[in-house]
């Protein structure tokens, strides 16, 4: 029997579906160079992702970093009755205690999670659909662990948001801008004065200049200065490089060097003056919406004018002239996000068990994820477990 006579068949056994899926043929790809036509496909327009689900961006943290985690690639395609491409989900597959987990590839990097999908398909995907997905992965996964996505994206629901879920651990400040407004709607202008009379010291430095990185030698010389600095600075606030972690910094440059239309797949924004890098933000960018994925600023005297916020000031009027509509800092709510990010974008957790084994371990995951955001929301706990990690760390 053929997938998609199985799934018609399942289909008529049960009369209570309003609809049947349109999805008939799941195909798994153990390797991004197999989905590769495919996967591109997905970044055209038509097509609702987001940016960290670029395929020069997943494949060489597949390659560099998550091969290192011990996660295989596990590249799910959902195809309609025709063979067309309707959705294709970027996960890893690993193995512990017997439970075999598959997550969204990207690890630690990636702020927002999500499949690539048609957005015509997505607009319509109903639970049919997404039963006969899980049918088709049971034999493979025990347990979907599907974090950090986003609600909506670009306006539209993300089909997952059907599947059994709960808040995220951390949410992630956002920045709404409105295409043709004032400045001041999107940074206030008593902060602009502020920010204004800070960089004044700094336009006295010779050569002093914001700019986006364009040319492969400028991408590695700032690469170069923020792996230099970045150790330092996270050292400094006791806080575990993940910089550090193997392949991490050869994925990084791989991803800054890849060409995307005019810019690169990770963008790099610099603050500069002829003596030094004084700071630097680095993020992806998809027409409408930048989200901000690393950043550091110089050790020198320069540090005390504020650069990383000046630099954010020249980020978000650069992306708000060119008529994007969002910005975002990244996931969990330091105080110099609040500054420019007054709203919250809505991220969910799922983890949906494929089988009796997966049952225990989807459990134990969304228990974990719940104890973790408790703690995170009752300040008092978070400070506490702050001091005792510095204490004992």
């Amino acid at each position: 029997m053929t997938m998609a006579a199985a799934m018609q068949s399942r289909t008529a056994e049960s009369p209570a579906r309003s609809k049947a899926s349109r999805i008939a043929h799941v195909d798994i790809a153990r390797d991004p160079n197999e989905a590769e036509g495919v996967w591109r496909t997905f970044e055209e327009s038509g097509h609702l992702f987001t940016p960290y689900q670029r395929f020069d961006l997943l494949s060489p943290w597949q390659r560099l970093v998550g091969g290192c985690e011990g996660s295989r690639p596990f590249i799910v395609i959902a195809r309609d009755a025709e063979r067309r491409p309707l959705l294709l989900l970027p996960l890893s597959l690993r193995q512990s205690h017997g439970v075999r987990t598959a997550c969204f590839m990207g690890g630690k990097h990636t702020t927002f999670n999500m499949g690539l999908w048609d957005a015509a398909f997505a607009a319509q995907t109903g639970a049919a659909d997404l039963d006969a997905l899980i049918a088709a992965l049971r034999e493979h996964v025990d347990v979907l662990a599907l974090t950090q996505q986003p609600l909506r994206w670009h306006g539209q629901q993300n089909p997952f948001a059907l599947l059994p879920r709960q808040s995220a651990v951390n949410g992630c400040p956002l920045l709404t801008m409105e295409p043709g407004g004032p400045p001041a709607s999107r940074i206030s202008n008593s902060l602009r004065r502020r920010l204004k009379s800070k960089e004044k010291k700094l336009q006295a430095l010779a050569g002093y200049r914001y700019h986006l990185a364009t040319t492969d030698a400028e991408v590695t010389r700032l690469l170069d200065w923020f792996f230099r600095v970045k150790p330092v600075r996270m050292a400094e606030q006791k806080l575990p490089n993940v910089f550090a972690d193997p392949g991490v910094e050869q994925f990084i440059r791989s991803a800054c060097l890849s060409p995307r239309g005019e810019g690169r797949v990770i963008d790099i924004h610099a603050l500069e003056c002829d003596e030094e890098v004084i700071a630097i933000f680095a993020g992806v960018a998809d027409g409408q919406r930048f989200s901000m994925m690393f950043n550091t600023y110089t050790m020198s005297e320069h540090a005390r004018y504020s650069p990383g916020l000046i630099l954010m000031r020249y980020i978000i009027d650069r992306y708000a002239e060119r008529g994007y509509r969002s910005l975002d800092l990244g996931i969990g709510s330091d105080e110099y996000k609040r500054m420019f990010c007054k709203d919250d974008e809505e991220i969910f957790d799922s983890f949906v068990p494929l089988t009796s084994r997966g049952k225990l371990a989807a459990m134990a995951m969304s228990s974990l994820s719940h104890g973790k955001r408790l703690v995170k929301q009752n300040q008092m706990l978070f400070e506490l477990a702050r001091r005792l990690r510095q204490a004992f760390g």
